[in-house]
């Protein structure tokens, strides 16, 4: 494609994203307008941010209990395989 067509859709985009964040601050002052007219309060929904935060504090949690699960099985291996060898055959008594 042209250079000049690549650099118009950039600025294109770029032009819709700010048009888009200007109109969504302009709209939330006329909504707190009104809320504050009619008495009604905002919905107090969570934020997306906070949701994604939440969602990797409890995969967080559940990844270390799995690795903790992970080292005791592989700890447990282990302790089984340093028993001794003390007839010579190679196998390891109990």
């Amino acid at each position: 494609m042209n250079k000049h067509f690549e650099d118009s859709r950039y600025y294109l985009r770029r032009a819709a994203r700010t048009a888009a964040r200007g109109l969504s601050e302009e709209i939330e002052a006329v909504e707190a307008r009104l809320r504050e007219l009619t008495g009604r309060e905002a919905e107090t929904e969570p934020d997306r941010v906070e949701e994604i935060r939440a969602e990797l504090d409890r995969l967080q949690g559940r990844a270390q209990g799995e690795a903790r699960e992970a080292i005791g099985k592989a700890r447990e291996r282990l302790g089984r395989g340093r028993t001794v060898d003390t007839d010579g055959t190679g196998e390891a008594e109990a």
